[in-house]
């Protein structure tokens, strides 16, 4: 096998994401590398975890999906997708637009939301799946735009407004995480060929940094085969995350 690429790294943190969870729904919603990381869990160390093919809509209920793309084992209903997520048995990985210090995030609008400049999706899930489910975040650009000292507009709450569980932030450039007594973004590890700097630089606040941050580790021989020949062999990881 070829070393890995950042996007494969991205997708192996993702799948890291859900370790400990158990049997409950992986809703991979922000993108192709946090849907490829769910079902790359799925394949190796989490065989009870759920994936399906995105979130719950009244026309095209989620299908559970196998270890390979496409395997089809069973149908979730609308109504019962809506109680997993009531009672706290999903783990969504959403994108956004804007996040702050302790995870609040923003979807809706960007600038005063009585008059935004830019209008979004709207806060759709967030209010819930940050109340009531684990959550976590894809960012395919880490950057200052979406990294910010407050967002113009709260659509899923942090961990200061009441978050249920924000588990971590998968970047193109890091992973963070809350683990620090006030509940502030930690930088947890940089992907390898990226700096301290690189990821402070690109944070528009201020991050908690350990003395020492590792690199993100990479996927191993297994996973790789998995990744680049069941999961991925259009190689669609790499358009999300460039090398």
């Amino acid at each position: 096998m070829s070393e890995a690429t950042r996007a494969e790294v991205c997708a192996a943190a993702c799948a890291d994401l859900f370790r400990g969870d158990g049997e409950i729904v992986a809703a991979a919603v922000a993108g192709f590398v946090p849907m490829l990381g769910s079902r790359l869990a799925r394949a190796t160390f989490a065989p009870d975890l759920l994936t399906t093919d995105g979130g719950p809509s009244l026309s095209a209920e989620p299908v559970p999906l196998g270890a390979q793309a496409g395997t089809v084992e069973g149908w979730l209903p609308f109504r019962d997708h809506l109680w997993l997520v009531l009672n706290g048995r999903r783990h969504v990985v959403m994108g956004p637009s804007q996040i702050d210090a302790h995870g609040n995030t923003n979807i809706s609008c960007i600038g005063d939301w009585k008059q935004p400049s830019r209008q979004l999706l709207g806060v759709r899930g967030g209010p819930g799946n940050t109340l009531l489910n684990t959550t976590s975040y894809w960012v395919p650009k880490h950057s200052t735009r979406v990294f910010t000292e407050q967002v113009d507009m709260v659509s899923g709450v942090g961990w200061d407004r009441g978050a249920h569980e924000i588990r971590a932030v998968v970047t193109n450039l890091a992973v963070l995480d809350f683990e620090t007594p006030e509940r502030r973004m930690r930088l947890r590890s940089v992907h390898p060929g990226v700096r301290v700097e690189d990821v402070l630089a690109a944070t528009g606040f201020e991050l908690a940094v350990p003395d020492e941050v590792p690199e993100t580790r990479l996927p191993d021989a297994e996973e790789l085969r998995i990744m680049r020949e069941v999961l991925d062999p259009k190689g669609l990881r790499e358009r999300e995350v460039p090398a």
